[in-house]
């Protein structure tokens, strides 16, 4: 597969993953694949997990960046209620997925003593803003938005 076949390929993956579409989600996958998630020590049997899961999710894709065998994807997935960021790191073998190794991030609340050097993000986009800051350490005023 080409890159642009494998892009399609992902797209239409995350496009279905949480939905009642085991097989469409499955079909990138070799039959052998490995999938890990280290901050558990997890080694996963796949297909299995996804049909025995218990919570509906949701998927929110921020973005997909490869080529050739090696490729990530970040997105927001949505246990029920709770939000979790997430970024699958997928190796291709023959055009199909023979390992991928997931890191899930919970959100968090900013420091406050930060503010003046960030922009905030919702869903992996700044959010605009209409108040132009001055920064305390060089007093240049920053941009708004």
């Amino acid at each position: 597969m080409n890159d642009a076949e494998i892009r399609a390929a992902l797209e239409r993956h995350w496009s279905v993953s949480g939905q009642d579409d085991p097989e469409t989600v499955h079909e990138i996958y070799h039959d052998d694949v490995v999938v890990e998630y280290p901050q558990s020590g997890e080694r996963i049997i796949l297909q299995s997990l996804r049909q025995a899961y218990p919570a509906r999710l949701t998927f929110a894709l921020r973005r997909i960046s490869g080529s050739g065998d090696l490729w990530v994807t970040e997105y927001v997935i949505t246990y029920g209620e709770k939000p979790v960021n997430t970024v699958s790191i997928m190796e291709f073998r023959d055009g199909k997925v023979a390992s991928e190794t997931l890191y899930f991030a919970d959100p968090f609340e900013p420091p406050a003593w930060r503010a003046q050097w960030v922009q905030r993000m919702d869903g992996g986009r700044p959010v605009a803003t209409t108040e132009p800051r001055r920064c305390s350490m060089c007093g240049l005023q920053q941009r708004a938005g």
